[in-house]
């Protein structure tokens, strides 16, 4: 099998490259790693010799391409299907690709309000009608997945899944922005933020040096 190779955008901020990247490391599937800092003048030049979207993430595998977050999880469930990266029973993986669609999908205000940023903490900030419209939305799915299928592990279905791949990202926010969760939804970015292989992402998006300030909420008051 032709090695893979996942171009990801920066650490600190691309929610999106975070979601296969975890997936590949949980499952200890090898790939190379490639990253390219994203709103650079020679962003768009570097991704075009990865990317036909010219975003991230892409998955390379010999001559093919895989863009998007969802489609390389599910080309990565296709070539290692011993690995059941969905749940097994039909009925729960049924709602775990259900609630990843909506993921995919959705949360738009959330994303913009309260973008993914691993280095800092911005208490309070990012919460309006909005967003807090998406955070008792996603509240709400993780709660119904832990008490209904949540059996054999902390995580959404139990053990480690595409879904739990795709809100791994919403877990760094809420960590992020300090929101307030129940028992349940605490317990489950814990949950999320205490695996070995996010604990490697957001060691590594602490080292990073680039700054974008679109998604610093208080850049200005950065020394």
């Amino acid at each position: 099998m032709n090695q893979l190779t996942l171009v990801i955008g920066n650490k600190n901020y691309s929610s999106w490259s975070l979601r296969p990247w975890l997936l590949l490391k949980h499952f200890n599937i090898p790939f190379k790693e490639v990253r390219i800092p994203l709103y650079r003048e020679e962003t768009s030049e570097s991704l075009s010799r990865w990317s036909p979207s010219g975003l991230v993430p892409v998955l390379k595998h010999g001559d093919l391409a895989v863009w998007d977050s969802l489609a390389i999880c599910e080309y990565v469930q296709e070539l290692y299907p011993d690995l059941a990266l969905w749940p097994k029973d039909v009925k729960a993986r049924a709602v775990a690709r259900s609630v990843s669609a909506e993921m995919h999908s959705g949360f738009v205000a959330l994303r913009h309000s309260m973008p993914m940023n691993c280095r800092r903490s911005f208490p309070g900030k990012g919460l309006n009608n909005e967003s807090s419209t998406d955070i008792r939305r996603v509240i709400s799915i993780w709660r119904e997945c832990r008490e209904k299928y949540g059996e054999g592990g902390p995580l959404l279905f139990g053990r480690f899944t595409i879904a739990d791949a795709m809100y791994a990202p919403v877990a760094q926010r809420f960590r992020t922005y300090d929101v307030h969760l129940d028992e349940t939804s605490a317990a489950y970015v814990s949950a999320i933020l205490s695996l070995p292989e996010m604990k490697e992402w957001i060691s590594s998006a602490i080292t990073e040096e680039e700054v974008l300030e679109e998604f610093e909420p208080d850049h200005n008051e950065i020394a």
